[in-house]
């Protein structure tokens, strides 16, 4: 598997020089995290860094990702709208996922000539798990003629089975791009509720969700707002009650537009931990409350297993030609709907 290049030559090396190489992405890294592990973190992205230009890899990593991720080794980040379209553009003949199973089937099945990594082959989601292929064909007999709009975070399987995916981001413009009065939205009841708020057309839904987003409360919401003008910024897949407390509900490209255009004081952001650590940087001069939840997930992803990956090229994904197909005429149909151009 590594035959073809020295491994040694790609071993992280604790040489002092590389401090002042990675200076400014370690004032970087000091904004975004309070518990810097630099002196272990640096040979680590070195070597990253180092062994990706030798294989010619892409890196795409999701908003999600650790700080030490997402400003350290990454090429492209950004929400799962932002990643599907740079696989779907990508020059790279290696693409590397930084982020949950789904994403890296998604990169596969936008760019099929490409060779696409997973950093860790069980990075799952409570989501892609809620619902199976077969649950969405036996929607469809349940409601004949109706077509089916399904969340990114889904399955290759469930994309071949819908008419469109969309995401958090452009979920009411995809829904009304069906050109019908009714539609069968899966997995996530929780988006799907407020979609269904912003819409006149009617949905049926699936009973999934994230077990991240589910777990905050209206009551931590109150709590976050420690100061008059802390404002919440909420996402979507959050209970009802939750979205109810917020200033504003958006995607996580969303919210991070309405960070940059209305610069608030302070802010509680009511998503995954990492997102927080990664805008700290982007907006020094606002205040993070520290309202947040860890998605395990995506904290399987670790800069060891970015190199091993990038080094044996392993946990590649492979898929079903004719799923492959069917998934890819869904996920065409979300980015021809593209992102709405304000939140």
């Amino acid at each position: 598997m590594c035959s073809d290049i020295s491994v040694d030559e790609f071993k992280p090396r604790p040489d002092v020089a590389l401090n002042a190489l990675y200076e400014p992405l370690r004032h970087t890294l000091e904004r975004s995290s309070a518990c810097l592990e630099w002196e272990l973190q640096l040979p680590w992205i070195d070597a990253i860094q180092r062994l990706k230009q030798h294989r010619r890899a892409l890196i795409l990593a999701h908003t999600y990702q650790a700080p030490e991720i997402f400003h350290g080794v990454a090429d492209i980040t950004g929400d799962s709208l932002a990643l599907a379209q740079a696989a779907a553009s990508a020059e790279a003949e290696l693409i590397v996922l930084c982020g949950v199973y789904f994403m890296a089937e998604t990169a596969k099945i936008l760019a099929p000539g490409k060779r696409v990594l997973i950093a860790d082959a069980l990075a799952g989601c409570s989501l892609a798990d809620a619902i199976s292929a077969e649950d969405v064909r036996q929607l469809r007999r349940q409601h004949p003629g109706v077509p089916v709009v399904s969340y990114v975070n889904t399955s290759a399987a469930v994309k071949a089975e819908s008419d469109a995916c969309c995401t958090s981001a452009n979920a009411v413009q995809v829904v009304e791009s069906m050109g019908t009065q009714r539609v069968i939205f899966v997995p996530d009841r929780y988006l799907g509720s407020h979609v269904a708020a912003h819409t006149e057309v009617e949905l049926i839904l699936w009973p999934g969700s994230c077990e991240v987003h589910e777990r905050f409360t209206a009551r931590q919401v109150r709590e976050a707002r420690r100061q008059p003008d802390t404002r919440v910024l909420a996402h979507p897949e959050c209970r009802p009650e939750v979205l109810q407390e917020a200033d504003f509900v958006g995607s996580t490209h969303a919210m991070a537009q309405w960070l940059a255009r209305e610069r608030p004081a302070e802010v509680a952001l009511i998503t995954e931990c990492a997102m927080s650590d990664n805008l700290r940087a982007q907006f020094p001069e606002v205040r993070f409350a520290s309202t947040c939840q860890l998605c395990p997930h995506m904290k399987r992803i670790t800069l060891p297993g970015i190199h091993h990956c990038l080094l044996s090229l392993e946990h590649e994904v492979k898929l079903d030609e004719a799923v492959s197909a069917a998934a890819r005429r869904a996920l065409q149909a979300m980015l021809k709907v593209g992102r709405p151009t304000r939140p």
